[in-house]
């Protein structure tokens, strides 16, 4: 089919655009979703050029729901197949939880649970119709722990991880896969939004290439779930040992300097 596209969300910045290019190189048409028009048009530009694919692109803010509908609609119209869906929009906020924005904390959930969750009942269908599909969902590690002061962040990652899970037992038996990937703190716009300084200069972080080469591999073998990082593995496996409360305590350090 010559109407075969990867729908890429976020995927004009940042970890997004990394696999944006990758996808693109690999010979897949692009439709990349982003709040951002500039970023989207020098995507566009770019990818075209380098890679001689159709780039489509939709300025859309995910962390509004009414603006879900529209993506598919869009589709429809222009007839598209999306066999490979990516869903990497996303952003945090560290901010202690008396002191949250509600509203920002409600288009965190809209953005990191709800469009993923959205995007892939549209597109689920169609792939197993045709028997072919892909679904890679950017989540993190910090879906696997309580997060205090960025609870809201922890908590949609918590979601994404487990949905994911539950619909790729879901497509046992069929031609459409689901990858989920879990990295650490990777250097892109994340941290500037999230306001999660002290974090980052803790550790080391990747770059959105090395992650965007990790996410390609685990897709490429139909890998269910992927954590990048070795350390980050380490500490997953480990945190089993311990209680619930220890872990939340040593997480809590990570996030906010006491």
């Amino acid at each position: 089919m010559n109407n075969k596209y990867t729908l890429i969300t976020g995927g004009a910045s940042g970890l997004g655009l990394e696999l944006s290019k990758r996808f693109a190189k690999e010979g897949n048409n692009l439709l990349l979703v982003s709040s951002n028009i500039t970023n989207l048009e020098a995507a566009k530009e770019g990818i075209e050029k380098e890679y001689k694919v159709d780039v489509q692109i939709l300025q859309l803010d995910l962390s509004n729901n009414t603006n879900f509908k529209k993506v598919k609609e869009y589709t429809d119209a222009h007839h598209m197949f999306i066999n490979n869906l990516v869903n990497c929009a996303g952003f945090g906020d560290r901010t202690d939880f008396k002191d949250m924005d509600p509203d920002k904390q409600v288009n965190m959930i809209e953005l990191n649970c709800n469009a993923p969750l959205y995007l892939m009942n549209i597109y689920i269908k169609d792939m197993i119709k045709n028997d072919e599909g892909h679904i890679l969902n950017i989540s993190s590690i910090a879906g696997f722990y309580p997060g205090p002061y960025m609870t809201t962040y922890h908590a949609s990652k918590a979601f994404l991880n487990n949905i994911s899970e539950g619909i790729h037992r879901e497509l046992k038996g069929t031609n459409v896969h689901m990858t989920i990937i879990c990295p650490g703190p990777f250097i892109s716009g994340f941290v500037s939004k999230a306001h999660n300084d002290y974090t980052f200069n803790k550790i080391k972080p990747l770059p959105a290439s090395k992650v965007a080469d990790l996410s390609m591999k685990m897709f490429h073998k139909n890998k269910r779930m992927y954590v990048i990082g070795f350390g980050n593995k380490v500490s997953l496996f480990f945190s089993r040992f311990f209680s619930r409360n220890f872990v939340t305590n040593i997480s809590a350090t990570q996030i906010k300097e006491k």
